[in-house]
């Protein structure tokens, strides 16, 4: 790799630590002629003082602990939505929202979500909580055992928590919740992984403990018992969250509503029957296109993807405001998403975040969740009046299709 292209990486990389970038002016120029690419590229420029243009690709000693047998790269086509509003405990402001996705129309919906929530004067987003767990199990030899184990650990504590710790920086060990199955005891370690995802730093942090409980009673282990439901779609996650948990909260007067095309009686009326299609087929909470919203912005900002198994399950309602408008809440509370480590070191991907104002200050990962289940909030809306309107196909026949009638 050339020396200017390490400069280059390097100036990516000192960047994170600056100040947020400027509020977004407006909305980016629209067109698919290279012209119109140009002019968007200048305008996030002018909008945040940052240059998109290029690939800086990685030196090979960064992919240490990224891939293995490498041998290339795969370039994906790269969007922006905004303008995102967001008001929320971490992120506040206006956000330019990069994607990487092969899924025509996705930009187009995230952006007429975006526009719509930004004329109703930006949502609310609350973030709950940030826990992270693995799920060792002790297998005993008779269940006569559980109740003076389970007194070992909890007079154990103290030692415990020190002994997982020390292998982390970003991560802090909050509780050890036990649950007895049938000879077994499954022992999960709840952990805040600071602005890292966690995956590694939760197994690493375990590991240690397990050895120290093992030495200390004998018993044997497993390091994973499936308990946390690691990139598996469950209740437990549904209901208890992995990674950060994040609800996201706006209004729409009839105004924003006419803006999208639709009534509140049929939103209200569709909600209904989508509500009851989703429990007839036992489906986790209930959300239109979640994992299309995810899939783009984890690709396009370094997360791990697989984590979208147990991460595109959410709980989304419309509710009358006292008016002729809507209540719209949507609660994600599985968002395994960070800031260090992993994919975010590739070059591309850390100036994503640098585009949304994410690095390694205290309680990034956290603001990132927040951006991330915004934006994902703004697709959910634009899918839905996009239902309810009767307009659910035009939009891939005159965009997504456009050029690719003949693939039908």
């Amino acid at each position: 790799m050339s020396p200017k292209v390490v400069a280059s990486n390097q100036k990516l990389r000192a960047k994170i630590h600056e100040q947020p970038r400027p509020e977004v002016a407006g909305k980016p120029p629209a067109g698919f002629e290279p012209k119109n690419t140009v002019q968007r590229l200048k305008w996030v420029e002018q909008s945040t003082g940052l240059n998109l243009e290029g690939m800086p690709l990685p030196r090979l000693d960064e992919l240490h602990g990224i891939i293995e047998n490498h041998v290339g790269y795969v370039p994906l086509p790269m969007s922006i939505a905004a303008p995102l509003l967001v008001h929320g405990d971490y992120a506040r402001g206006e956000f330019i929202v990069p994607l990487c996705t092969l899924e025509g129309t996705l930009t187009l919906a995230m952006s007429r979500g975006l526009q719509a929530i930004a004329m109703a004067g930006g949502c609310r987003t609350i973030h709950l909580k940030q826990e992270l767990s693995r799920s060792p199990a002790f297998c005993l030899p008779t269940i006569t055992e559980i109740d003076s184990f389970l007194r070992w650990i909890n007079d154990h504590a103290d030692s415990i928590l020190a002994v997982a710790e020390s292998t982390t920086r970003q991560g802090r060990l909050l509780r050890v919740d036990p649950t007895p199955i049938q000879q077994w005891v499954v022992l999960d370690f709840v952990y805040d992984t600071g602005n890292a995802a966690g995956q590694n730093t939760v197994t690493l942090a375990t590991e240690a403990a397990c050895r120290y409980i093992h030495q200390e009673t004998g018993f044997h282990y497993y390091l994973e018992s499936g308990f946390n439901s690691d990139k598996r779609p469950s209740r437990r996650n549904l209901m208890c969250g992995r990674g950060h948990s994040v609800t996201v909260e706006y209004s729409m007067g009839s105004h924003v509503l006419d803006f999208l095309g639709v009534r509140q009686e049929a939103v209200l009326d569709f909600q209904q029957l989508a509500t009851s299609s989703s429990q007839a087929i036992g489906m986790l909470g209930d959300n239109l296109h979640l994992s299309s919203a995810l899939a783009a912005i984890y690709l396009a900002t370094g997360q791990d993807i697989a984590c979208l198994a147990e991460n595109a399950i959410a709980f989304s309602q419309a509710s009358p405001d006292g008016g002729d408008g809507l209540l719209f809440r949507m609660t994600l509370p599985s968002l395994t998403v960070g800031t260090v480590g992993g994919g975010t070191r590739l070059p591309v991907q850390r100036r994503n975040l640098e585009l949304i104002g994410c690095g390694d200050r205290l309680h990034d990962s956290r603001k990132l969740a927040e951006i991330i289940a915004a934006a994902a909030a703004a697709v959910e809306l634009s899918v839905l009046a996009a239902v309810v309107s009767g307009k659910f196909a035009q939009a891939p026949e005159n965009y997504g299709l456009a050029r690719g009638k003949q693939d039908r």
